[in-house]
């Protein structure tokens, strides 16, 4: 099928899902959303696909949402209704990533941010270059991580270093991000793009069923309450949606200057 947000190649077993907004460092849409999940859902779910590579295209792998973009109102209050966006739009693709039965790499280069970073955070293994770096940035515009932040990071970091991340939003360069183990091998920038691609055709050729069942134990293991944790992310999420705080972190963004935070 044809996409206008991303782009499906396949060669052999090996399939490449390139996130294409180039423009606006592959921020998420609604568009951008379900694109995503129909890739998953049918190219990517076919048996002659053995192992997926996710990247970006342009200067980065995902900038996370588009806040220019907005959020559809709410019908009861007008204010941004992020449970539906949640659930409609951002979460299928990380539990489509995770129940995936076959090998899912990320290759980020540059910013992988807000759901961009729990995107990447939800792929079994992540390559970046030595440019990319990754943040839960919620907390910059007075929100929370989702996209199952919440509970992939403290599992690969520790309760610290997820604190760390959630509270004060700072960006962790490609290298502390492989040595707090987030990540797994790091690359030259001109180099990324040919590794992650040798991996994955390896793993194209490999024993696809054993990895599938190594993936589902290790989900059941790292990540059993997996759809309870979406779901109070999103409640969570709305409610942050909700408050002053959130208003003005979207527009200080949009803005290009330093939100001024109430605290309500």
């Amino acid at each position: 099928m044809s996409y206008e947000t991303v782009i499906w190649e396949q060669s052999g077993g090996a399939g490449r899902l390139t996130l294409n907004r180039p423009e606006t460092l592959n921020a998420w849409t609604e568009q951008f959303g379900h694109e995503l999940k129909q890739v998953l859902e049918q190219e990517a779910a076919d048996p002659e696909v053995r192992a997926v590579l996710v990247t970006g295209a342009g200067r980065g792998f995902s900038s996370g949402a588009d806040l220019k973009a907005g959020f559809d109102p709410h019908p009861d209050d007008g204010r941004p209704d992020v449970r539906k966006e949640l659930h409609d739009v951002y979460h299928p693709i990380i539990t489509g990533v995770r129940e995936l039965e076959k090998p899912v790499v990320a290759a980020v280069h540059g910013p992988a941010v807000g759901i961009g970073a729990s995107l990447a955070f939800a792929c079994d293994l992540v390559l970046a270059a030595e440019s990319a770096y990754f943040g839960l940035a919620f907390v910059n515009i007075g929100l929370m991580p989702d996209g199952g932040s919440t509970l992939f990071v403290p599992a690969a970091v520790g309760k610290a270093r997820a604190f760390q991340m959630a509270l004060l939003g700072e960006r962790v360069p490609a290298q502390q991000a492989l040595e707090w183990g987030l990540i797994n091998q790091v690359h030259p920038d001109d180099k990324l793009m040919n590794e992650a691609q040798a991996l994955v055709e390896k793993m194209a050729t490999g024993p696809t069923r054993s990895y599938a069942s190594s993936k589902k134990a290790l989900n059941n293991m790292l990540f059993p309450n997996m759809q309870e944790q979406l779901d109070l992310e999103a409640d969570l999420q709305h409610g942050l949606a909700r408050t002053d705080d959130f208003l003005e972190g979207a527009v200080a963004f949009v803005e290009k200057r330093e939100a001024k935070f109430a605290g309500r």
